[in-house]
């Protein structure tokens, strides 16, 4: 390993990371001959034994179909997937488990707002405003919705640093704005938006606002209430549980005034063929047979992180991406894409005259697994001027040697590239 030009960071008073790293047993491997650096974590992060562990229990000894069987296996699979829900509000503080509704990911929650609230509330002429640095899956459903009522998507600029510029959001806004989409966390550059302040400033004028938190929910503490968001949408994947299950959150008010999404079982109480009598939320938005174990999954996933603790985790994380920024900065043939005073765990970057798709074959073959691409944030790179970034992610298990290794790596793949 190259020895830094820099000091480590003093690793967290009682953070300890080695411990963490056994509870996941993926990271017990090497790839191409060196041991697994995993830095892919803003794609999906990789799970502890606890929640692999309980979706096995569900499919050796509980797994039934639920609330619609009387039997002892429905029942407990029953008792956990409704466990489960309770978990998910402790872990937003939301109200009431009401308020929480199970889907498949962050994407498809935010396809229902805009297909449940947004095709029964917005008209022609009718504005939805989200920001210069969302994910796709916070651009492509608004952008369908305004196909199908006539409204309009307005976006939000970003400095260079890969900040919203505040003050023209706040010229955005005005009576024809009737919704606010915006990224908690971006996935492409790391900037922990002021959300509370964007909420503020909409609620002034009666906008209700969705916060993507498919980034932000595995590094921060997510009050939604204190942040009286009326939206919030996460991914269990990227919060060390499975995927196929995400989270919606909704105002009790909101969701009660919304249709369903979908049609079919257990969304209904009462089906003629004249009329649908639909159910009491959540159970409303939850058409079919949901993905029970890898909702008890999430459970686990979430009682995970609070063995550990989100600020202690966001304090190790915070360590991590300061060493590897300043450990960056040293190579002068790198390029930072992202520096916005607030940032979490991303570090992405470019080298000069070398691809990013080659940086991330390279690196893999000593071991390092980091993302290259446009990282589904196209209007991103576009406003960067370049056509793709390779992009370091860092974890609860991720440690200051792995940051070694990455930039070590970096500086033997320039050497190849001469």
């Amino acid at each position: 390993m190259s020895v830094s030009v820099f000091p480590k960071q003093a690793p967290t008073v009682g953070y300890d990371v080695e411990r963490y790293r056994a509870d996941f047993p993926i990271l017990q491997q090497a790839i191409n001959g060196h041991p697994l650096v995993y830095l892919d974590n803003a794609a999906s992060s990789q799970k502890p034994k606890a929640v692999i562990d309980a979706i096995s229990r569900v499919y050796l000894q509980d797994y039934a179909n639920v609330h619609r069987g009387v039997h002892t296996l429905s029942q407990r699979a029953t008792d956990q997937f409704e466990g489960a829900r309770e978990k998910a509000r402790r872990l937003l503080n939301a109200a009431k488990t009401e308020e929480i509704v199970f889907v498949r990911g962050a994407t498809e929650a935010i396809n229902l707002v805009a297909q449940s609230y947004g095709r029964s509330t917005l008209q022609a002429g009718d504005e939805i405003l989200i920001s210069a640095m969302e994910h796709h899956s916070n651009i492509v459903p608004w952008q369908m919705l305004c196909q199908q009522t006539g409204a309009v998507l307005k976006v939000i600029p970003i400095s260079h640093q890969g900040e919203l510029l505040l003050e023209r959001y706040a010229d955005l806004l005005s009576d024809r704005t009737k919704l606010v989409a915006v990224t908690h966390m971006s996935n492409a550059l790391g900037t922990i938006n002021p959300v509370e302040h964007i909420i503020r400033l909409a609620h002034e004028r009666g906008i209700p606002v969705l916060l993507d938190g498919a980034q932000a929910a595995p590094h921060l503490v997510v009050d939604v209430r204190a942040l009286d968001c009326d939206f919030y949408v996460l991914s269990g994947h990227k919060l060390y549980g499975p995927s196929g299950i995400g989270i919606l959150y909704g105002k009790e008010a909101l969701l009660k005034a919304m249709p369903p999404y979908q049609g079919g079982g257990d969304m209904i109480r009462m089906v003629s063929f004249e009329r649908t009598q639909y159910n009491t939320l959540p159970y409303k938005f939850e058409a079919g047979t949901p993905a029970i174990a890898d909702a008890i999954g999430l459970g686990a996933a979430i009682d995970y992180l609070g063995t550990i603790g989100l600020e202690a985790i966001a304090a190790h994380e915070n360590e991590l991406l300061a060493y590897a920024t300043q450990q960056a900065r040293t190579i002068p043939q790198l390029k930072i894409i992202g520096e916005a005073a607030h940032k979490g765990a991303i570090l992405s970057f470019t080298l000069d005259h070398i691809h990013p798709h080659d940086i991330g074959t390279l690196l893999d073959q000593v071991g390092i697994a980091v993302r290259a691409g446009h990282h589904c944030a196209m209007p991103v790179m576009d406003f960067y001027g370049v056509p793709a970034t390779a992009r370091a992610s860092f974890a609860l298990y991720n440690t200051l040697e792995e940051v070694d290794a990455l930039i070590n790596g970096i500086k033997q793949l320039i050497e190849v590239f001469g």
